[in-house]
């Protein structure tokens, strides 16, 4: 995986339909990519459920979460409607985990990504990292201490 003082990789992926996020469209926030295996798998599910009850705290550092599998971006429209989720889900579906590849947190054996967490500063540089077994929720601890810590060095 990219190591902390990394610059992060820009992307453009879909979030909707019709829509794309850039992350260089994010400079001057703070961002947490939050890289996961698949929608509908009870781990992810939890995992994002969490983020998004968690997405107050993350918008008091000044800290936009976005969601990103392989998955396609019908399927995080169905996924984000069911769960109501307030943060865009990115589809790294076709070429099939480009941008996890970019990051190396992309699993070729399985076909998806990794379930790994960056947090990347205003200017695009990554300050934290982690890389969870598969099968575990990371919860957000890690991710608020990292935004706690980063303000504080301010």
């Amino acid at each position: 995986m990219l190591q902390i003082g990394t610059t992060a990789p820009d992307f453009s992926l879909f979030t909707t339909p019709d829509q794309k996020i850039n992350l260089s469209q994010l400079k001057g926030k703070k961002v947490i990519l939050a890289f996961y295996p698949a929608d509908w798998s009870p781990v992810c599910g939890d995992q994002m459920a969490l983020y998004n009850e968690t997405l107050k705290f993350f918008h008091k550092h000044n800290a936009e979460m976005i969601g990103i599998s392989v998955d396609s971006k019908w399927c995080h429209m169905a996924f984000s409607q069911d769960r109501k989720l307030h943060f865009p889900l990115l589809a790294d579906f076709e070429p099939k985990g480009a941008i996890a590849k970019l990051y190396n947190v992309y699993d070729e054996e399985e076909g998806q990504c990794q379930r790994a967490i960056f947090v990347i500063d205003e200017q695009g540089i990554i300050r934290w990292n982690y890389l969870s077994p598969v099968g575990i929720n990371p919860g957000a601890d890690g991710i608020l201490d990292a935004l706690d810590e980063m303000d504080n060095k301010k």
